[in-house]
């Protein structure tokens, strides 16, 4: 990917050193010669400090292809709100559509030709990081780190999110959204299968098996075929040989920080209980308690599964059951069996020290970037963007909409949608797209957004409630985001990706007398690949990345 990216910005330097060869930026300033900011933190960039000449930016918005008749992507009652409080302090707002499904191969793009917007954002960190170390991108530390700048934008996100943003050596590579939640995935179980067998929910990876094992073989609803169990990745090889919450009650590292932090993406080979939870899955495949084809499987055939009673368990994104967004999944199958219930439940306990774990996002999301074809004062006025999008006018208002229309505040000071309907068709379709500094919302605190998020969904408000705090029950392991992929990592990736899906099927579909030998070839493949010299580097960022 380095060789890639050098291409990349070499076409994005010529481009942004001609640009800025004639010494005027759009609001008529002179830009730094080499897009760096003047020393001393001279910018304004808290929202009103300033009065901007006209200045024009654009900014990346994702298209999903959801706009309501009347409007588009970029122009729609949330865009010309932006641009009507971005002109009143002299700044000139405009948007750049994006394919959500092809942001990387865009990005790429537009980095090549020199045509990215002022603000990129990606969820990709490693080629943000990596556009910045060749000198393709801003440091925004000028920016955002003087007494008064951005003083909106870092009392919202907050040290530990901006932190994720700043390199070893004091450079911000990037301004990375906030979560409001960093819940991940759930466990969803049949409850009443459960309750027809006279079963608890399982607590354990024992129970689960038991229960499984029973909705296959005895169902309490005479359906034949009955899918017992998807797992996490199972359908595809996108997360083969990742961690997942139905990996963690093998894992046998959880008593140090640094050792998950390390193994992360690489728990196949670092984590010795990984190699217990793939047999595991060996057992239930080869007990006929999941699907011969999992390996052919897709979503639309696991929607298929759970929406036509087939489906006992699974591991999925938080909320799949009732998901808002993408359409929910229960109340499909609730309309041909009326007492069907898939519901989440906590994690299971860890088999070695009893406690329980939750994976976890880390707590930043977007990654956002400022490409150096923008000139300093575009770069300016784009941080200001960022911080008036931290205020209750910005952010606040993209996401809740306005009171009175769109939300009531309870008894708890929390935003509750008024109409969920309305807002679906009127501010929902676009709420997380546009409001680019806080995933998922903007939230105080995460009680606050699993309240609203609750909300949102009606009908399935205690559903909704119970899959967000499930995700995060017992300990959360955090993705360890903040260390940079060594370079052989990101070299190897692709390499990797492949190792890793071809052995998670043979590991899972081999005969159970035959794994250990499948997953010991498995690792000799690994560290011949590299992933010894992979982790020494990971450890090396670690500790840099802890000041150790």
């Amino acid at each position: 990917m380095k060789k890639v990216l050098a291409l990349l910005l070499a076409a994005v330097m010529t481009l942004s050193l001609t640009a800025c060869g004639g010494g005027n930026s759009t609001g008529g300033s002179t830009a730094a010669p080499s897009g760096s900011a003047p020393s001393g933190g001279s910018y304004q960039t808290t929202y009103g400090d300033k009065q901007f000449d006209n200045v024009k930016i654009t900014v990346e918005l994702f298209d999903r292809s959801n706009a309501p008749e009347g409007s588009t992507i970029t122009d729609n009652k949330w865009t010309k709100y932006a641009q009507e409080q971005m002109a009143k302090v002299g700044i000139v707002l405009e948007f750049v559509p994006v394919p959500r499904g092809d942001e990387v191969t865009k990005m790429n793009t537009m980095m090549s030709t020199g045509t990215a917007p002022t603000i990129l954002g990606t969820y990709n960190w490693t080629y943000a990081k990596d556009f910045f170390a060749q000198g393709g991108t801003w440091d925004l530390s000028e920016f955002l780190n003087g007494e008064n700048q951005a003083k909106n934008l870092k009392a919202y996100l907050g040290d530990n999110c901006l932190s994720l943003g700043t390199l070893a050596d004091g450079s911000v590579y990037g301004i990375v959204a906030r979560r409001a939640t960093v819940a991940s995935s759930n466990l969803f179980i049949r409850k009443d299968w459960l309750d027809k067998l006279n079963m608890a929910v399982p607590t354990t990876t024992d129970e689960l098996y038991d229960a499984v094992s029973a909705f296959v073989k005895n169902n309490p609803d005479g359906e034949a075929n009955v899918t017992g169990a998807i797992f996490s990745g199972v359908e595809s090889g996108t997360t083969a040989g990742y961690r997942c919450n139905m990996s963690m009650p093998f894992s046998t590292i959880t008593g140090s920080e640094k050792d998950l932090a390390v193994a992360e993406g690489f728990d196949f080979y670092a984590d010795p209980g990984y190699r217990e939870y793939m047999r595991y899955l060996n057992k239930f495949y080869n007990d006929g308690l999941m699907s011969n084809e999992f390996f052919t499987s897709t979503d639309e055939i696991l929607q298929a599964k759970f929406v036509n009673n087939q489906l006992g368990f699974l591991e999925r994104n938080v909320g799949f059951n009732v998901d808002i967004l993408r359409g929910c999944l229960l109340q499909a199958l609730k309309e041909n069996y009326p007492d069907a219930e898939m519901v989440a439940i906590p994690q299971l306990k860890n088999n070695n020290d009893g406690t329980v774990y939750s994976v976890a996002y880390s707590e930043g999301g977007m990654s956002l970037i400022f490409p150096k074809t923008a000139s300093a004062e575009e770069v300016e006025a784009g941080m200001t963007y960022l911080d008036w999008m931290a205020t209750t006018d910005g952010g606040f208002v993209f996401y809740h909409g306005f009171e009175g229309e769109h939300f009531e505040y309870n008894e708890n000071h929390v935003p509750i949608a008024k109409d969920a309907n309305y807002n679906k068709t009127d501010k929902d379709w676009i709420r997380t797209d546009i409001f680019l500094i806080g995933n998922q919302g903007y939230f105080a605190t995460t009680d606050e957004f699993n309240q609203a998020i609750a909300a949102d969904n009606p009908g399935w408000e205690q559903y909704t409630m119970d899959d967000y705090n499930y995700s995060l029950s017992g300990t959360v392991i955090q993705s360890a985001a903040y260390i940079t992929a060594p370079e052989i990592q990101t070299e190897t990736a692709n390499d990797f990706a492949v190792l890793k899906s071809q052995y998670y099927v043979q590991c899972i579909n081999c005969a159970p007398d035959q794994f250990d030998k499948v997953y010991d070839e498995w690792l000799a493949q690994a560290k011949t690949a590299g992933v010894e010299d992979i982790l020494a580097e990971r450890a090396k960022a670690y500790d840099a990345a802890k000041g150790e």
